[in-house]
């Protein structure tokens, strides 16, 4: 009897480790997504940049959260700090049946997912040092630090029973709250804003590149959110909702921006679309466990629309935000960590729960929010006063590709 339990067991740790290893690979394959549409969304002489960028949230922040942020997130907790380092051979108290190498593994991927959001918002702009800085701080403390609040057994918001599933609050306003306060301190693209407020579009230089990034970001999505079951045997149900939720929400984001688009400006706006079916992949991050296919198109319905009145109220703003990453990830962030509390079939405010979740939740992705920004702000403000995080003049007016790493993304005969 004893053989025959050890040997199911050996089949339960092996059809898990296949399931999370590949959804790791899905949610890793994510950063080409994030790579082309980014690079797709800015001019063609800043391309590169947006590639060396996204190799230093892999790199630079891979070495930052195996060495540190991993223990920081998941180690022994005090509910908001862990002083561990590396990857313990211990039992996390996670229930996993997989390696904690594996574990860390996906858990890499959000690492460099939140951070990844950051560099569409300071492109064709900042420093490639003084980004490689911001990563490895980021990775090694900040957000493993609210990994640990949120996903550690021990942290303070796990013990309020804060649901976010796949990441809406850890990853996405964690990485576009931190967007937000990088812009800022950044300051605007050259001709962006004119002295009277009006605001002077600058296009990317290659949409059709922005969107196949957009459809790798979905693609990958379906690993990023069933992943987060953290198993296959016995969370057939749970995947299974959680891929319908997934693509219902983001399906709607796309549809209700589209329609949006169309009546508010006469023209469907192609870009905004895009963005359209990212917001809604975001705000379903959160909840994609514990609602409803109904709640999740009106969830997803909802970001559609959110992003592009946020992209237009943060222009306005003279922040300049070239991808939309705030609008995308931070404000849907923050929507679908707050949708929670109102959708959640079992304890959310329109299903007869009261208030207790919402509450939860509002507290959770608040301090998330203020805690991101008001980092980042501190962290990029230490840096201008120090390295400096903003390139020249006449480099910017030439582009990063060019004058920073001395090729054109594209050389094409006269």
């Amino acid at each position: 009897m004893e053989e025959l339990s050890s040997t199911l067991n050996e089949h339960v740790f092996a059809i898990n480790t296949v399931w999370v290893a590949l959804c790791a690979a899905l949610i890793f394959f994510m950063e080409g997504g994030f790579a082309l549409l980014e690079a797709g969304f800015v001019r063609s002489k800043n391309a590169m940049s947006i590639i060396a960028k996204v190799i230093i949230d892999i790199a630079f922040g891979g070495i930052a959260f195996f060495a540190v942020g991993f223990g920081i997130a998941y180690g022994h907790s005090n509910g908001w700090f862990a002083f561990d380092f590396g990857i313990s051979n211990e039992d996390l108290g996670l229930g996993l049946s997989v390696s904690n190498t594996l574990f860390w593994f996906i858990q890499l991927g959000f690492a460099i997912a939140a951070i990844s959001i950051v560099s569409g918002a300071i492109a064709e702009r900042m420093k490639i040092w003084a980004y490689a800085v911001l990563v490895v701080v980021f990775c090694a403390i900040l957000y493993p630090m609210v990994a640990n609040w949120v996903w550690n057994p021990n942290g303070w918001l796990a013990q309020r029973g804060f649901n976010d599933f796949a990441g809406s609050a850890a990853v996405h306003a964690m990485g576009g709250f931190a967007a937000l306060a990088a812009a800022m301190v950044l300051g605007p693209r050259i001709g962006k804003y004119n002295s009277d407020g009006t605001i002077n579009s600058i296009e990317g230089h290659n949409l059709p590149l922005a969107a196949v990034g957009a459809f790798i970001l979905w693609f990958g999505w379906f690993g990023f959110n069933p992943g987060s079951s953290l198993g296959a045997v016995g969370n057939w149900e749970l995947i299974g909702a959680v891929v319908v939720n997934t693509f219902l929400a983001s399906a709607a984001g796309g549809i209700s921006t589209m329609v949006y688009t169309h009546f508010a400006y006469g023209k469907i706006d192609i870009t905004m679309v895009i963005n359209g079916v990212l917001a809604g992949l975001v705000s379903i991050t959160a909840g994609c466990n514990v609602v409803s296919p109904v709640s999740a198109i009106i969830i997803g319905s909802v970001a559609g629309v959110l992003v592009d009145v946020a992209v237009l109220i943060i222009d306005k703003q003279m922040i300049d935000d070239p991808v939309g990453a705030v609008a995308v990830h931070g404000i849907n962030g923050l929507f679908g960590t707050l949708a929670v509390g109102l959708f959640a079939t079992e304890g959310g405010l329109f299903f007869g729960g009261g208030t207790s979740l919402f509450i939860t939740q509002l507290i959770g992705v608040v301090v998330i929010s203020l805690f991101s920004f008001t980092l980042t702000f501190v962290i990029m403000t230490i840096l201008k006063k120090t390295i400096g995080i903003r390139i020249r003049e006449e480099e910017e007016d030439a582009g990063i590709d060019l004058s920073t790493f001395g090729v054109r993304s594209y050389n094409l005969d006269d």
